[in-house]
């Protein structure tokens, strides 16, 4: 595949179990952009096309700068999907604690996780809750307007959920009561049992959890599986920081 659309595909940067992410450049207008396309199989289930095309609805309905763009969607002549966002130069926060011993300095991990939360304030303002923040869905770009020259990026909103959306009369819920998702290490309570009604609340304890990782290294809860991990979740209180850590200040603790 050479093209879509108007963006000439430049190079693959990743491929999941969902679908393929390339780099691509608009020559007319010379705007880089990252296009998600998914498989073929993905396409063709509803509710997963529904999930996909989500991601690009919450973002935009989002609109702030520590959430990634979102420029276009549509649909291929075989009829995979995709999305056409902004292009992110830089590292996940993922990359960014494995890179540094898998923890950061406090005010680094303050600054990182108040522009994350800022973020989430502007989606949970428009009702929309993402259910998968974890560091593998923060990217960390250059942004000389940001204190200390770089910006947290919400991604990868496939999951988000709508309240208003959801709510209204005669809505069709796209989430059924029992249904888990997410991901264990970083799920409240409510969603590690599979709870209706999930709130914001959830992305404010997986935001918790975010920051308890870049301190002290390493997520609250060790799991050898998953239903382990849920367990931990709505029945274990997390080891206090200063446990982990004796050095941290008083604040972060």
């Amino acid at each position: 595949m050479d093209k879509i659309g108007a963006y000439r595909i430049v190079r693959q940067l990743g491929q999941g179990g969902m679908g393929v992410v390339y780099e691509a450049m608009n020559d007319q207008i010379s705007r880089r952009v990252a296009i998600k396309v998914l498989h073929k199989e993905v396409s063709d289930n509803p509710e997963l096309l529904a999930r996909f095309f989500n991601e690009a609805r919450a973002s935009n309905l989002a609109s702030h700068a520590s959430i990634v763009d979102v420029y276009e969607l549509g649909q291929l002549p075989d009829g995979r999907a995709y999305i056409v966002m902004q292009f992110l130069a830089g590292d996940s926060l993922a990359d960014r604690l494995q890179h540094r011993g898998g923890k950061l300095p406090v005010p680094d991990a303050i600054r990182l996780i108040r522009q994350v939360a800022s973020g989430m304030a502007a989606a949970h303002n428009k009702g929309i809750i993402h259910r998968d923040l974890k560091p593998d869905n923060v990217m960390i770009v250059e942004d000389s307007e940001s204190p200390g020259g770089e910006r947290a990026k919400i991604v990868d909103f496939g999951i988000a959920k709508m309240l208003a959306a959801e709510e209204e009369p005669g809505a069709h819920r796209r989430t059924r009561a029992g249904t888990v998702l997410g991901t264990p290490a970083y799920m409240s309570p409510e969603q590690c049992r599979g709870a209706e009604g999930i709130s914001a609340k959830a992305d404010v304890y997986a935001l918790g959890v975010m920051l308890y990782e870049c301190l002290a290294g390493r997520t609250p809860f060790s799991a050898t599986g998953t239903g382990e991990m849920l367990a931990k979740h709505i029945y274990e209180p997390p080891p206090p920081l200063w446990e982990l850590d004796a050095t941290l200040p008083a604040a972060a603790l």
